[in-house]
């Protein structure tokens, strides 16, 4: 794709620059998902040849009438926005079985996924799709990422001088990943996250059908039980009345949950055991973190003065941050599967904040801290996991590849060797 002539200018490059080019050289089409603003259009751009934009009135009414004209163009030919005319998704489709599914021929970018009922066909075979999600550290320029998630897998580890102090992350944490947010303040982030979260509410989900100030008390809910696994219960309480039975508001809170999860707002990061049948991997309720860590507190009202003022408050968005960064560096592993991100949680009281999983077994763990203080509770905890999965009969490749504690606030990237746990700042961590 070297020689792409869509490229935008000033486009900064992205670690899905690689999945995507990957994926055009074996799939005939590739869907590129993701939040609103999170660099869809550009990173698609980068790599197309020709562009129709969907999201443009003139563009969309004619492709209404007509949606196979939307398919016209050098290939790659992106297609931004495709949701808006869902019949775009069965012509491209079939455009891919006339052509023998040779691939490379469409890239799609959306910001929602249509109701089921709106296509005719699932894409299987023909459409792969392709997660993205706001600028990690590393993209922004915040992490040196002279530690590797893929060394740490391949016991590639030197120690590094970081030197990290803990107040520049209040500020990366309320301006977030936002590729039009690169070197702006977090009043700036404030106010274009207003302008997402109103679009969001009173136009996109508008269009679902939905009410959107039942859709921002839903979220601000979510918002205020960030990386937790709080119940529809738990969620319900914060949003209605008690004018509505119980059994009508659940099934409210999990339809505005669902269009969330639709929108890419919200993710869920699922349990997991060493087993890989493990029951536990379906029975452990997920927690829910949003697509960018800049959103829960746009929501909250939360500035960084405020996040160095309340260490508990800090430390949970922290902890957002990283489960963000490490999402997006586990996403481009080489053998990683739609979710490599999990956590664990047992009947024993032992928590460990993530596990990514890669297909061929392996597995690595780490624990999140705000600083150096609570590293050896962090170490214990990595200890207790590293036991039990050895003492499980019915684990396979049950040594894990490393386990260590991610903090903020760091003097050095270092190895402890009696424990065998690293500690790394995060903004010396990368892909």
């Amino acid at each position: 794709m070297a020689d792409a002539t869509l490229r935008p200018d000033g486009y900064t490059p992205r670690l899905f620059d690689a999945v995507l080019s990957h994926a055009l050289s074996n799939a005939a089409a590739v869907e590129v998902a993701g939040t609103m603003w999170c660099g869809k259009t550009w990173t698609s751009l980068n790599q197309g040849k020709s562009v129709s934009r969907i999201g443009s009135n003139a563009v969309r009414k004619a492709v209404e009438e007509d949606p196979t004209i939307a398919l016209i163009g050098d290939q790659p030919h992106v297609i931004d926005e495709w949701q808006d005319v869902p019949a775009i998704w069965d012509e491209v489709r079939n455009a891919v079985d006339e052509n023998a599914n040779q691939p490379g021929q469409y890239i799609l970018t959306g910001s929602s996924t249509p109701r089921k009922r709106e296509v005719s066909h699932s894409g299987a075979g023909r459409i792969v799709k392709k997660l993205m999600r706001t600028m990690s550290l590393q993209e922004t320029g915040e992490s040196t990422a002279s530690v590797s998630l893929r060394g740490l897998f391949e016991g590639d580890f030197s120690p590094q001088l970081v030197q990290q102090r803990l107040a520049p992350y209040a500020e990366m944490i309320c301006r977030g990943g936002w590729p039009a947010l690169l070197g702006r303040d977090s009043l700036t982030a404030a106010e274009y996250l207003d302008g997402y979260f109103d679009a969001l509410f009173e136009v996109n989900m508008e269009k679902r059908g939905l009410n959107g100030e039942t859709a921002r008390r839903v979220a601000l809910s979510l918002a205020r039980n960030l990386g937790s696994s709080a119940t529809l219960k738990t969620l319900a309480a914060d949003v209605f009345s008690d004018s509505l039975s119980e059994d009508t508001q659940l099934n409210y809170v999990a339809e505005y949950i669902a269009a969330l999860e639709a929108f890419y707002v919200i993710e869920e990061v699922e349990g997991w055991d060493a087993p890989i049948r493990s029951k536990t991997r379906l029975r452990t309720k997920p927690k829910r973190y949003f697509a960018d860590p800049s959103m829960a507190c746009a929501l909250l009202g939360i500035t960084p003065q405020r996040l160095l003022e309340d260490g508990q408050l800090f430390g949970l968005m922290f902890e957002s941050l990283c489960m963000h960064d490490l999402a997006v560096y586990a996403s481009v592993l080489p053998h990683a599967p739609r979710n490599p991100l999990r956590y664990y949680r047992d009947s024993d009281g032992l928590e460990v904040d993530a596990i990514i999983e890669l297909r061929d077994g392996r597995w690595g763990a780490f624990e999140i801290k705000l600083g150096e203080s609570k590293v050896d509770a962090a170490v214990a905890s990595l200890s207790r996991l590293r036991s039990k999965v050895a003492a499980n009969p019915n684990a396979r490749n049950a040594a894990p590849s490393f386990m260590a504690v991610l903090v903020g606030a760091g003097e050095y990237a270092r190895h402890i060797k009696d424990e065998d746990v690293y500690v790394i700042p995060l903004t010396a961590l990368g892909a």
